[in-house]
């Protein structure tokens, strides 16, 4: 064990020793689990394989509740794989070509089909397997809905397994981070040592504050929780699913909400110029996704007759129980209940669902023995089949006599139910008709009575508006009056005033009169004064007989 507090990261560790500080605990584990002949076997395919093998597993055993022929569904299963493993593979290379063009052919190639050490898109596996899937799905007859159905649970649980393999070889990590969970190891310290200088990875992604000495996000750990999660519920909501399709399309929504965010985390996301290519398919994913459950949920509420699982359709039952007879060891046409049974007599020609093999087909999948190896079977095979055809016989006898008696008991019992019908219904008619009468009537007497008292409602009303009109008349009246009044009071009220104006504008014109004469006296007397000291400089006398002119000259 580790004490977080005493652990100082002053410098790199050992590159196959990854820690949890923050927990107090980390491991050494080499990559390369051991060595085959001088070929390493690396950890990482080991645990992607153990992912795989526990999807087929789970998958194939519940093939048949959703309607699917396993037998015909192996070869859509290894070709889904196959084309998973080279489109993850594809799909992380054609991101990534600088790192991968070796100049020539041969090394190229060598780099390209090299997937030991990591190096594959799960998103380009999703594609790879979804398309040579289809591919063999259609050439195998098998429907591809309920399929994928299956297929994406066994997904899950591939995915949830699988990250671990990114946990051994320290990939796929996030930022720096100080929560709990938070790890690191030698590998990652030296990934971000390098990354982080000019033109390295993370430099150019945008993340060249990335601090090797400090824990990382585990990536890995959170998306493989959430798979895990995601398969318990979706394998939960399997069992009552109400189309074909539904669970792939949870799935999708499911997946890509979680890869949106922790692809955000990432510091090695396959970029197309600024922008992170699977997280922005993880947001396309999702809203496709939930868009197409949203229309889905109101089609199958509006019409839920119209969507028929593929599971509980005729055509899924008979392909497999022909696969089932197959396997018993009943080959040709009698994988068809024996040729001529209870589901019909098939030829080639009239096969249109390709449910009958053709007479020399070989057995794909080794489970029938050959026709030479083991004649006992096969006799006993047709002594059990003779018998049974022999029971079948008695069977259908006893069944025939009973069904004749069944059917004469239904024909008298048909009889007498349909008389006694007849005579309910006679009863309830004559009933009906009496109740109907009855109600006309009650009817009649009610519309008479509703008749009267809305009468005697309209003549009160109208009496009471008349009498209400009276009284506004009256009102009116009054107001009439009572405004002759005002407007009366108003005319003496303003003559009134007018007269008083008048007096007070006559006494003001009185006393500015008076004031103008004295003025003028004022003003005469003053000129007269200085008229006389005029003369009086002019001529050295009193000035008196100047003054004397000019007062005759002016009153001439």
């Amino acid at each position: 064990m580790i004490n977080a507090a005493t652990t100082i990261f002053a410098q790199m560790l050992d590159p196959h020793r990854i820690e949890f500080p923050n927990l107090g605990f980390g491991v050494t584990i080499d990559p390369t689990a051991f060595t085959v002949f001088g070929l390493d076997i690396q950890w990482y395919g080991i645990i992607i394989t153990l992912g795989l093998i526990l999807a087929i597993l789970y998958v194939f055993p519940r093939m048949k509740r959703f309607g699917i022929d396993s037998d015909r569904a192996v070869d859509a299963v290894i070709g889904g794989v196959l084309g998973g493993i080279v489109g993850a593979r594809l799909y992380y290379v054609a991101m990534k070509w600088d790192e991968y063009n070796k100049g020539t052919f041969g090394e190229t190639f060598k780099a390209v089909i090299n997937t030991r050490n990591g190096g594959l898109a799960i998103y380009g596996g999703i594609i790879g397997a979804i398309i040579v899937g289809f591919i063999i799905c259609k050439i195998r007859k098998v429907r591809i809905l309920p399929m994928l159905d299956v297929t994406v649970l066994g997904l899950l649980i591939g995915q949830g397994v699988g990250r671990w393999g990114n946990f051994v070889n320290q990939e796929a990590f996030g930022t720096n981070t100080d929560l709990f969970c938070g790890m690191t190891g030698g590998t990652i310290q030296r990934t971000i040592n390098n990354a982080v200088q000019i033109g390295g990875e993370m430099y150019n992604n945008g993340n060249p504050e990335m601090m090797w000495e400090k824990a990382v996000h585990p990536c890995f750990l959170y998306e493989s929780v959430w798979c895990i999660l995601g398969f318990v519920i979706l394998a939960f909501l399997s069992k009552r699913r109400r189309y074909d399709g539904q669970i792939l399309l949870m799935y999708m929504a499911w997946y890509g909400f979680e890869r949106f965010f922790v692809e955000g985390l990432r510091t090695d996301s396959l970029m197309i110029g600024n922008i992170r290519v699977s997280q922005a398919l993880s947001a396309i994913i999702f809203i496709v996704a939930v868009i197409l459950q949203i229309i889905m949920f109101f089609r199958t509420r509006r019409d839920p007759e119209s969507f028929v699982l593929y599971a509980n359709t005729e055509e899924s039952r008979m392909l497999i129980e022909e696969s089932r007879r197959k396997a018993m060891g009943i080959k040709g046409a009698d994988a068809m209940m024996g040729g001529s049974d209870e589901i019909g007599d098939l030829s080639d020609d009239e096969d249109e669902i390709g449910i009958l093999p053709d007479e020399d087909d070989d057995d794909e999948i080794g489970i029938l023995p050959d026709e030479d190896d083991d004649d006992d079977f096969f006799e006993e095979a047709e002594k059990k089949l003779s018998g049974a055809n022999e029971k079948a016989e008695e069977a259908a006898e006893v069944t025939e006599d009973k069904a004749e008696e069944v059917k004469e008991a239904a024909k008298e019992k048909a009889k007498k139910t349909a008389e006694a019908v007849k005579d309910k219904a006679e009863e309830v008619t004559e009933a009906a008709e009496d109740k109907a009468e009855d109600i006309k009537e009650a009817a009649e007497e009610k519309a008479k009575e509703a008749v009267e008292a809305a009468k005697d409602k309209a003549e009160k009303v109208t009496k009471a508006v008349k009498d209400k009109a009276e009284k506004v008349k009256d009102k009116a009246e009054e107001a009439v009056e009572s405004a002759k009044d005002t407007v009366e009071a108003v005319k003496d009220k303003a003559e009134d005033t007018a007269e008083k104006a008048a007096d007070e504008v006559k006494e003001a014109a009185d006393t500015a009169a008076d004031k103008t004469k004295e003025a003028a006296d004022e003003a005469t007397e003053k000129y007269e004064q200085l008229a006389e000291k005029h003369d009086e400089r002019l001529s050295g006398g009193s000035g008196k007989g100047g003054h004397n002119k000019k007062k005759k000259h002016k009153k001439k």
